[in-house]
């Protein structure tokens, strides 16, 4: 008798441990739901419900109501499964919460990294080896940048003959032909570099010998509507290629604007080109070039303020959120989902990509991992129809990213996504607003339709500003820009885009 008695205390000593197990997850939980602001109240209570419950029940079932040994290993087991569940439901929800804070703590500084740059053979190994060299700047691009830089080293007593060039081709001809023994360069510009055909190695064949960043700023600002889950409104999505990190300052190589219309349950992606030729608009400060003609792609060179500002002059429209991507570590992100599947059509097949090589895709569907998806979507020299074709190829990428994000088998690296998108994205979108979102989702399900529209141009070879020479462009057909103007503007008013020829 005393031997089942000390057995049943036994037993009640567990049963209140695990109950305190239990109790203190499903608070972690609960807290963490609380903290993250999207569920719905009626959502929220129900759960907060149905967790209660199930502890009660399994806190009497373990203390006071089980009192065989077979009977008690069930309910430990349960219980253990509440707590369990708990702790990773808990765990998932803290770091949603964490990807949405830095997804709109947008920095109030950008960063500009430029580097003084010799041929790989150069007998110049550190800074000092500069000292009475000869060095190739710009005119009039990148000017802050030069005297940053070259101010710089002469405080450190390395003075250097400085020679100014009227354009990016102008100086590297020079620097190649050993007319001057180093460059300046800002690193947001060295994919412009490598894009020109005679300087497609210059990664190779080059060296950084000093380099130097410093900040400016970030005057991409939110035109925020009333209410995010009623009024409809346009996002810039704008996809870096930034080299030095998600806060510096590059091309913008994917120009989306989505219009999302919450009453409706529509969304139209409209593309611009990385190569449509605009007059580049820009806030005072941003420091671009105001009224020059260019590549968008390089409008992002200023800031994401400057490519929106152009895209609303060029479509003529208001852009009340940026959506900036940086395109580079979405590396990171295909990796984390396990890779991504695209759909190749036939004659569009490629044995050997530019920005990937020996990355090779077949017609049908292709399996990609990272670095691959990230060489698919950077590729236009393969294809005739060059920068259209790369517009279509980044949103495959996008939607394949969008399909193993949305699919149940998340669950299982849940915390790996997170962590490989928390430096991915940022939004001038507040974490309210995106919480509005996701509740009014999760209340309404609204069955959104997805809309596509690209604007259109013909190839040629003219003045770039930010290059200070010609590089191809791509003319815009204006008949184009204006569809996609009626488009956006269709969709804002409560109709479909698919309705506007």
């Amino acid at each position: 008798m005393k031997k089942n008695k000390k057995q049943s205390n036994i037993g009640r000593v567990f049963g209140v441990i695990f109950s305190i197990v239990m109790i203190a997850a499903t608070m972690y939980l609960l807290f963490n739901i609380i903290k993250l602001n999207v569920l719905p109240t009626k959502l929220l209570f129900l759960i907060t419900i149905v967790f209660v419950l199930l502890d009660l029940i399994f806190i009497l079932l373990l203390c006071f109501a089980t009192k065989g040994v077979v009977s008690k290993i069930i309910c430990i087991i349960f219980t253990l499964a509440i707590s369990l569940g708990s702790c990773l439901g808990g765990y998932y929800m803290s770091k949603t919460g964490g990807l949405l804070s830095n997804m709109t703590n947008v920095a109030k500084h950008s960063k500009n990294t430029v580097s003084v740059v010799v041929k790989e053979s150069s007998d110049m190994k550190k800074k000092t080896d500069l000292a009475g060299r000869s060095v190739g700047t710009l005119a009039n691009i990148n000017t802050v940048g030069s005297k940053k830089i070259l101010k710089e080293l002469t405080h450190s007593g390395i003075s250097m003959e400085q020679k100014e060039f009227g354009s990016m081709t102008e100086m590297l001809e020079s620097f190649y032909n050993g007319e001057v023994d180093s460059i300046v360069i800002s690193e947001s510009s060295r994919s412009q570099i490598t894009d020109m055909e005679a300087y497609a190695n210059f990664d190779s064949n080059t060296r950084v010998v000093y380099q130097t960043s410093y900040k400016v700023e970030n005057t991409d600002k939110a035109n925020a509507v009333s209410n995010i889950t009623t009024t409809p409104f346009n996002v810039l999505i704008s996809g870096s290629d930034t080299r030095g990190g998600f806060d510096e300052n590059g091309r913008s190589d994917v120009i989306m604007v989505a219009t999302v219309n919450p009453k409706t349950g529509t969304i139209l992606l409209t593309s611009v080109p990385r190569d449509f030729y605009v007059t580049t608009a820009c806030d005072v400060g941003d420091g671009c070039q105001q009224g020059a003609l260019d590549k968008i792609t390089h409008t992002g060179i200023h800031g994401t303020n400057t490519t929106k500002r152009t895209v609303e002059q060029l479509l003529g429209i208001e852009i009340n959120y940026t959506f900036k991507v940086g395109f580079d570590t979405v590396t990171d992100i295909v990796d984390a989902v396990g890779g991504i599947d695209v759909n190749v059509e036939p004659g569009y097949e490629c044995s050997n990509f530019l920005h990937a090589p020996g990355l090779s895709v077949h017609a049908g569907v292709n399996h990609l991992n990272g670095e691959q998806a990230l060489g698919y979507a950077r590729e236009r020299y393969a294809y005739s129809e060059g920068d259209r074709q790369r517009t279509k190829n980044q949103q495959q990428v996008l939607m394949g990213i969008v399909d193993k994000i949305t699919s149940p088998a998340i669950v299982t690296n849940y915390a790996s996504i997170m962590d490989s998108m928390s430096d991915t994205f940022s939004t001038t979108m507040s974490s309210q607003e995106i919480s509005d979102l996701i509740k009014y989702q999760l209340n309404k399900n609204p069955k959104w339709k997805m809309e596509q529209y690209m604007v259109n141009g013909t190839g040629d070879t003219l003045m770039c500003a930010e290059l200070g020479n010609a590089a191809y462009v791509m003319v815009p057909d204006q008949s184009t820009v204006t569809t996609a103007k009626n488009k956006i503007n269709a969709v804002l008013a409560g109709k479909s885009a698919d309705d506007v020829e």
